[in-house]
């Protein structure tokens, strides 16, 4: 009796572990969308999409899917990654698709076998030293630039403030040592307004001076 209830105590203190995880996690994730240039709300949308793809994948065909990477950054979807067949591929699109906020999906999907581990932590770090080198760039808001790296395929997502720092941020990425290629998916978006900013401003008071009366002369 005594473990049962021991074991009880454990179960009650993951499932409190897990909740509260979940909820360090999505507070942390909401404070990134409060630092970047989409709204919480877009932030929150992405995020809820991207991980419907993720499980309809997975649904669909754990193994074929297992390495199929998803990124949404304002209703654009970047699928990359490898799969088993040409057919796999397709149907992760398909998939993809099938999700109502999807604005545009890019497929990047490789069709071939999974990578090594050694690949796998050769784009870790290829990753690191992108995010390192956009987050010291002063022409680039690193935090609102999405990474990928497959086989040294750099994919990058999110928003820029200018073309200029639209190319910067390719161009960075381009000179990381193992990069073979760099496609920018990221577009040109004027950060929103703040909401003083947005209102309207209110009518100047301008005090006026009372009307001048006739001088008493007497009659």
């Amino acid at each position: 009796m005594r473990v049962f209830a021991a074991f009880a105590v454990l179960f009650a203190a993951a499932g409190v572990s897990g909740c509260m995880t979940a909820a360090i996690g999505t507070a942390a994730s909401v404070g990134v969308y409060a630092m970047q240039d989409r709204t919480i709300g877009e932030g929150i949308d992405d995020a809820a999409a991207s991980n419907q793809v993720k499980m309809r994948l997975l649904a669909a065909d754990s193994a074929a899917f297992a390495e199929v990477d998803v990124e949404v950054a304002n209703g654009n979807l970047l699928l990359s990654g490898a799969a088993p067949t040409a057919e796999h591929r397709q149907a992760a699109e398909t998939i993809a698709r099938s999700v109502a906020t999807i604005e545009h999906v890019y497929n990047e999907i490789f069709v071939g076998p999974r990578s090594s581990f050694v690949r796998n932590a050769q784009d870790e770090l290829i990753t690191a030293q992108i995010r390192a080198r956009l987050t010291a760039s002063p022409a680039v808001r690193a935090i609102n630039v999405n990474i990928e790296t497959f086989h040294g395929n750099v994919y990058l997502m999110g928003t820029a403030r200018s073309d200029h720092e639209l190319r910067r941020a390719a161009e960075i990425a381009s000179v990381v040592p193992g990069v073979r290629r760099v496609v920018s998916f990221m577009q040109v978006r004027q950060p929103p307004q703040p909401y003083y900013a947005q209102a309207p401003a209110a009518p100047e008071y301008r005090a006026q001076a009372p009307e001048a009366t006739p001088a008493d002369d007497g009659y």
